[in-house]
């Protein structure tokens, strides 16, 4: 039987849905561990936001791939800035999160519950 899958991989409503800024310093080359510079752009004298995030109602990460609510993948995952990292699913750690249910009601999702962390249905 295969692992669940999480419900983050078939929602990204919040990879299309929030500006996702962060101090340039986070980003490659200044720091090896974040996104490519080119994914990103000034909005601020110290603050960049990942392309595709920094403006408009049309928001969509320039690192998202997939369909949102469908199927969906980060494709910097592990070089994601603090922002995508401090951002919990709802009910993930056993608490409501505010952002996740927002997120997923501008694209049509109903917010994830307790039980989509043990069934997977989310």
């Amino acid at each position: 039987m295969a692992a669940p899958i999480h419900p983050c991989q078939r929602c990204g409503a919040c990879c299309a849905a929030f500006r996702v800024a962060f101090h340039w310093s986070e980003s490659a080359p200044h720091s090896p561990s974040g996104p490519d510079e080119a994914l990103t752009v000034q909005v601020r004298p110290f603050e960049v936001a990942m392309r595709g995030t920094e403006a408009g109602t049309a928001l969509r990460c320039v690192a998202l791939q997939g369909e949102v609510g469908r199927d969906v993948a980060c494709t910097i995952y592990d070089r994601r800035p603090s922002p995508c990292r401090a951002l919990q699913a709802a009910w993930e750690n056993g608490e409501p999160s505010p952002q996740c249910d927002r997120a997923r009601a501008r694209h049509g999702l109903p917010p994830l519950t307790p039980a989509d962390f043990t069934t997977g249905a989310g």
